[in-house]
């Protein structure tokens, strides 16, 4: 909702008493919703008035008083009609701007307001189609960069500008908790670089043999070759107790430096700098070799510099590591399961959406899971790398990638799971499942064959669900 304020004033009137008597004429309407102070041509200049409208974070706009008298107003006033040339100067600059009259004429003193909404049906205006386009292909062609950097620095004007972006996020409670740690200095950078190659080294000794093999011919980081590293962290703290919208979701201050990020890339990717985060190390590891205050947390670790191109498509999908979760299979109507983009007939998975999986997935990897549907996750069932549980009861368990929690509360949503489940599996590059089942719960039967009809309609090779004789092996 937005409101205007036709204010009357003469001259020398106070702020303080324009302040009064808004505040009393708005009672129960909130002065952030104000964006127009309007009044007659002349009274602009009356510093009092200035200030109001500066308060208020509104525009002052001003009318003649040919335009004031033209008006029809509901409290004419034949004194003010003299002096002013229109019977009322604040009833008349809310209706001659179109606004609905909420609150007729409050005097006080020295100066008169009233207070109009404006019609809600005039929706703000989109950029233009030209300035759209471009903003739709920043989007487009952000990539996550870690080859074909240059050995040429980052102008620091150009390096201000993106880290103006970065600073302009959205925060919860305007909390801003980020800072922006740049590194240059080469033995700096070259002990993240080997954190994160120790990280690498755990991370493919813990793969499957076909997919260490993949992973082999991926590059992780750019650290010293970009002549900029930025550590992007978080304060967790930063605004004291009592920060608006933190209390009930103490995430969202993460999610706020996330953001900036986000922004940072973008606005990188307009100025033609290339970005890769840089996620392989211990946060804890990379803090205490940046000297980080304990209190800070390491967000993001970002490798900067210009690049020879950038990509058609990212880099995991050009190497067949991964492929793009298509919109229509996120996309839920009123209703969890119920998918379907805007303007199309929301559907349940069940219902036939698993074989439009075999459209949106173009290849089929090679790697093989051995997955172990279970009511609670058992050790045992972890030591092979290619094993994945998916536990369908009991309570959540302990963060363990190798463990999904899927608890069905209905058969219908764990066919439903199964289904989902199978297709982002084959898009990240598995070709075959070998079922096992672990219980015989109905639920458990409904999610391995969910998993069958995802895994067949992509393309994928599937056995027959294995009932395992030990639930405990």
């Amino acid at each position: 909702m937005s409101l205007v304020l036709g204010v009357g004033l003469r001259s020398g009137t106070s702020y303080r008493e324009l302040r009064d008597l808004v505040h009393s004429a708005l009672g129960e309407l909130d002065p952030a919703d104000v964006t127009h102070v309007l009044t007659v041509e002349g009274r602009e200049t009356e510093p009092g008035l200035q200030r109001l409208a500066a308060s208020l974070s509104a525009s002052l706009v001003t009318a003649t008083k040919q335009e004031l008298a033209a008006q029809a107003v509901p409290t004419p006033s034949d004194q003010v009609s003299r002096l002013a040339g229109t019977a009322s100067v604040a009833e008349a600059a809310v209706v001659l701007s179109g606004a609905e009259l909420v609150v007729p004429k409050r005097a006080s003193e020295r100066a008169t307001v009233a207070v109009g909404r404006l019609p809600a049906t005039t929706a703000a205006p989109g950029y233009p189609v030209g300035e759209r386009d471009v903003v739709h292909r920043v989007l487009a062609e952000r990539r996550d960069v870690r080859r074909g950097f240059l050995a040429k620095p980052v102008a620091d004007d150009v390096l201000t500008r993106v880290l103006e972006s970065a600073h302009r996020a959205p925060s919860v409670g305007l909390s801003q908790p980020w800072d922006f740690l740049l590194i240059r200095d080469v033995a700096t950078r070259r002990k993240i670089r080997d954190l994160a190659a120790a990280q690498r080294d755990a991370f493919a000794a813990s793969l499957p043999a076909d997919r260490r093999s993949a992973f082999d011919g991926l590059k992780i980081e750019a650290i010293l070759e970009t002549p900029l590293n930025i550590a992007v962290t978080c304060d967790p703290g930063r605004g004291g107790r009592h920060v608006l919208g933190r209390h009930a979701d103490p995430r969202t201050t993460w999610f706020s430096a996330a953001i900036a990020i986000q922004n940072l890339w973008l606005a990188a990717r307009a100025e033609g700098l290339g970005v890769g985060w840089v996620s392989f190390f211990e946060p804890g590891e990379v803090a205490a070799v940046l000297d980080l205050p304990s209190h800070v947390e390491l967000v993001g670790y970002l490798c900067v510099g210009h690049v020879e191109e950038f990509a058609a498509a990212p880099e995991l999908v050009r190497s067949g590591w991964a492929a793009r979760r298509p919109l229509s299979w996120a996309v839920h109507q009123e209703a969890w399961g119920q998918r379907g983009l805007p303007g199309s007939e929301p559907g349940a998975v069940i219902a036939g959406d698993a074989a439009a999986a075999a459209g949106a997935v173009r290849t089929v990897g090679t790697q093989a899971v051995r997955l172990i549907v279970a009511e609670v996750a058992a050790a045992a069932y972890l030591e092979a790398a290619e094993a994945l549980v998916v536990q369908v009861g009991g309570e959540k368990p302990a963060a363990d990638f190798g463990v999904l929690w899927r608890p069905a509360r209905t058969v219908d949503e764990a066919v439903e799971l199964g289904v989902e489940l199978a297709r982002d599996l084959v898009l990240q590059g598995v070709g075959s499942i070998q079922l096992e089942l672990a219980s015989d719960s109905v639920e458990a039967a409904g999610l391995a064959r969910g998993v069958r009809l995802g895994a067949l309609a992509c393309g994928a090779a599937v056995d027959e669900p294995v009932e395992m004789k030990d639930s405990s092996a």
